[in-house]
């Protein structure tokens, strides 16, 4: 695995691709591990190489519902780039991976020396903008099913594999629906011969089949993300 596993950093040019990396460290990310609290000063930058992280909004006497995930297409932490301190979502890892990280000062410094860094994370500030817009959408719009077979293919494109662990309880909280709506999905694909699952592990075996069973939102987003990021 290289550090060129990540997109963002994998287009730069060698130059700025050192001075980013060359002030970094590789890390794990540990299912369910919280990275950055929302409105706390951001202490790190992040590029995962493989696995993903939800971005979860807030609200006082409410569960936080998954707003956005981000993999090695992407980078947590690009609201600095904006002069933004504070984390706008809280960060957790929702599949565990590993991850380029990097100290906000010497991010900054890339970017100041680096045009085309700048260029690609003014995109994929767009990215996340229409990501987040189109999740709410879905929440508010899609029924259940549609809305997991899209989750978990977001999932299987982060963890690059068809395989990848994950709870129904940890599904339900980020989907925002209780857990026996969850079971009941979940159950009806598996009997359908989408997916299969066994003690906190899911399989995708008909990728064709849960993209047809997604809602329209996957397949939109997916889209700008190669239009934007190609």
């Amino acid at each position: 695995m290289g550090d060129t596993d990540n997109y963002l950093i994998g287009t730069l040019k060698r130059k700025d691709r050192m001075r980013l990396v060359g002030r970094s460290v590789r890390v794990a990310l540990t299912k369910a591990a919280v990275l950055q609290q929302s409105g706390e000063v951001t202490s790190h930058v992040y590029f995962p190489l493989e696995g993903s992280i939800a971005l979860l909004n807030e609200t006082s006497g409410c569960a936080a519902l998954e707003v956005g995930m981000i993999g090695s297409e992407g980078m947590a932490g690009a609201h600095l780039a904006l002069g933004s301190r504070a984390a706008p979502q809280r960060q957790i890892v929702q599949t565990p991976g590993w991850a380029i990280r990097i100290e906000p000062e010497p991010f900054r410094d890339a970017l100041v020396n680096s045009p085309q860094l700048q260029q690609l994370i003014h995109r994929y500030l767009y990215l996340q903008l229409t990501q987040q817009a189109g999740m709410i959408a879905c929440i508010h719009f899609h029924r259940i099913a549609p809305r997991l077979a899209s989750w978990l293919l977001r999932c299987q494109d982060r963890a690059h594999s068809c395989s990848f662990p994950v709870t129904q309880a940890f599904m339900a909280s980020m989907l925002g629906v209780r857990r026996v709506s969850i079971t009941n999905v979940a159950g009806c694909m598996q009997d359908e011969g989408l997916i299969r699952y066994h003690r906190g592990s899911f399989e995708v075996l008909d990728r064709a089949g849960l993209e047809a069973l997604a809602c329209v939102c996957y397949a939109k987003e997916r889209i700008a993300y190669d239009s934007l990021l190609a």
